[in-house]
């Protein structure tokens, strides 16, 4: 018997690992639910704008004290959008460069990089309102994931910065080439609407870069005990003879999932080289790596 359509899309968008579509269904609901309030204000079925209200206390504000009167702006203001085209881009990208992300790192280290983006974000946001010059914007709250997609790109293009994607109209440009583009225009525009916003999300970017370079390092920062891991691993080399080191890598079974040595190795050859330089091995323990829960 034939599958429906309804249930091919549950099981090929929800089911799978990846928490994009359901970070970028929140925003949808959020979105048509505060739009339909606007409608039932139109048509007099309510007195009171709860579009209005909705926009304000879900919407981070610049403002300490008027924060400390809605705390909870600073986990509903990356979700809120009242734009259709910026929800669309945004929408767009994510789901764009997040897939990239997922098909290089795991589940674990994206939800690590983006929600860590926002927090970072809302923080340095909160602590720029002190700054009187910076409060001569036109808007003095901020909504939308702009800080997340900003680390999320920004990490993809020092992950494989040569990683190449065909355009229309405009042929074949590398992913650094597409996030510079990206953080320049987003920084021009959100600056020209709200200055403390512009700063945060260049931060934010920074943070992007700074988490990939860790690992690069071997440092895995979405690891909260990664110092404690690393011990470990040593003592375990101590222990271990030369005999046993030398030849692990060829007593290894194809389907063990990879170390992190041999990841760190392969994204040092990728930020030289591009994807396209790995080997087709290379690729099937990066992709492992990427299936890898942990």
């Amino acid at each position: 018997m034939k599958e429906s359509v309804l249930k091919t899309f549950w099981r090929d968008t929800y089911q799978s690992k990846s928490p994009i579509p359901f970070i970028i269904s929140v925003q949808v609901i959020i979105f048509v639910l505060i739009h339909l309030f606007d409608l039932l204000k139109e048509v007099n079925v309510l007195e009171v704008s709860l579009y209005d209200y909705a926009a304000d206390y879900l919407s981070l504000p610049l403002s300490f004290s008027q924060f400390l009167t809605q705390p909870w702006s600073i986990i509903t203001y990356p979700f809120l959008y009242t734009g259709l085209f910026q929800l669309l881009f945004d929408c767009l990208w994510l789901y764009w460069m997040g897939n990239i992300f997922l098909n290089f790192l795991n589940r674990r280290q994206f939800l690590f990089l983006y929600f860590s983006a926002i927090f970072l974000g809302a923080c340095l946001y909160l602590s720029l309102g002190f700054i009187p010059i910076l409060q001569n914007s036109v808007q003095l709250s901020f909504h939308t994931s702009t800080f997340a997609l900003g680390a999320v790109v920004a990490s993809v293009a020092t992950l494989a910065p040569r990683y190449e994607v065909r355009l229309l109209l405009l042929g074949t440009v590398s992913l650094k080439t597409i996030a510079l583009i990206y953080i320049c225009i987003e920084l021009i525009f959100t600056g020209l609407m709200n200055k403390a916003g512009g700063i945060s999300f260049l931060a934010t970017a920074c943070w992007g870069i700074l988490f990939i370079r860790s690992l690069h390092r071997g440092k895995d920062l979405s690891l909260l005990k990664w110092k404690k891991t690393i011990k470990k691993s040593k003592m375990k080399v101590v222990h271990q003879s030369k005999t046993a080191s030398t030849n692990y890598s060829s007593y290894r079974h194809a389907s063990d999932l990879p170390n992190q040595a041999e990841i760190d190795e392969i994204l040092d050859k990728i930020s030289v080289g591009g994807y396209e330089s790995l080997t087709s091995r290379e690729k099937e323990v990066l992709f492992k790596a990427s299936k890898d829960d942990k």
